[in-house]
């Protein structure tokens, strides 16, 4: 099947393509708006060029928290990429040396002209004759070779990691992937926790997170707590002059057990590290909130949230209760 926007090399490029512009183009539109098509957008905005992402989905950045995706949506408009949610890309066409862009979305179809076009959709594994048919090997849907949480295939012998298998295409997933099958042929026991693998976004501002979201905990009915505390709140933040975001927590509402830790903010791939290793020793919100945390620092948000699980954040005004 023919793609909407296929890829030329030159005006129509995919992510690889769009570090390799010889100037910074004056109109760039993007298909998709996931975690490259913002990475990319973003650094292509900040260089100066007018950037309109074209995501068919309804919902932004639906892999992420939905309240940390209501922020970033209002951080990343505020710079100016024009976010079009709910837009499908029907067909392009290059002419006079730029891209014509056909684009279906609520309001009917409409052409959009952009100097380069850079497609962020459907990263598929590169999968394809990676053994011999008669071989056997399960490979499912997508491309993605089956593999057990050991990621052994369903060959006697023969593993397979990282962006071949299911989960997140991360590089550090990959890696301990990798590790984990050496240390299993070396006749360890080890396993990868998938909840524990950390996701981020190199945005500005940062996305990170690890674990459960809201809409994972209610659709498997857990129940839970929530304790966010603002980047606006914190006085490193404020020298810094980059208050946007926040911190967010979410806990099981009977062990206080800490499911999953959200964040949008400064230096958020740099503080997810501290909630993976929290979370992976079991610790509850209690436990984040009575560790000491150095003042002043970005960190200390991660402390806030923790006490704000219990309504007990130093720094922020407490909610008035209504009962």
């Amino acid at each position: 099947m023919a793609l909407p926007a296929p890829v030329d090399g030159r005006h129509i490029v995919d992510s690889s393509g769009a570090l390799s512009f010889d100037r910074v183009p004056a109109r760039l539109g993007i298909v998709g708006a996931g975690v490259i098509g913002l990475e990319l957008g973003s650094v292509w905005r900040r260089l100066g060029a007018e950037v309109v992402l074209f995501e068919a989905l309804y919902r932004f950045l639906s892999i992420a928290d939905e309240a940390v995706a209501r922020e970033a949506q209002k951080q990343f408009s505020a710079q100016g990429l024009d976010i079009r949610i709910g837009a499908r890309v029907l067909s392009t066409r290059v002419e006079d040396g730029a891209v014509v862009v056909t684009v279906e979305d609520a309001t009917g179809k409409r052409e959009h002209r952009v100097d380069r076009l850079i497609v962020a959709v459907g990263r598929r594994p590169n999968t394809q004759d990676l053994a011999a048919e008669d071989a056997g090997l399960l490979v499912e849907e997508w491309g993605t070779i089956h593999v057990d949480e050991h990621c052994r295939t369903n060959l006697p012998g023969v593993y397979a990691i990282g962006d071949a298998v299911r989960g997140p295409m991360l590089a550090h997933k990959g890696s301990e992937e990798g590790v984990m099958v050496a240390e299993l042929i070396a006749g360890r026991k080890v396993r990868i926790d998938p909840d524990l693998i950390p996701s981020v976004i190199y945005t500005q501002p940062e996305i990170a997170w690890v674990g459960k979201n809201e809409a994972q905990l209610k659709a498997a009915g857990t129940g839970y707590r929530t304790g966010q505390f603002p980047f606006a709140a914190s006085g490193r933040a404020q020298a810094l002059g980059q208050t946007a975001g926040f911190v967010k927590i979410l806990a099981e509402e009977t062990s206080d057990r800490v499911l999953g830790v959200h964040v949008i903010g400064a230096q958020a791939s740099e503080l997810i590290a501290a909630a993976v290793l929290a979370m992976s020793f079991g610790a509850s919100s209690e436990d984040l909130a009575l560790t000491i945390f150095a003042h002043p620092t970005l960190s200390e948000a991660l402390h806030e949230a923790a006490l704000a699980v219990h309504e007990r954040a130093v720094h922020i005004a407490r909610p008035k209760r209504t009962s």
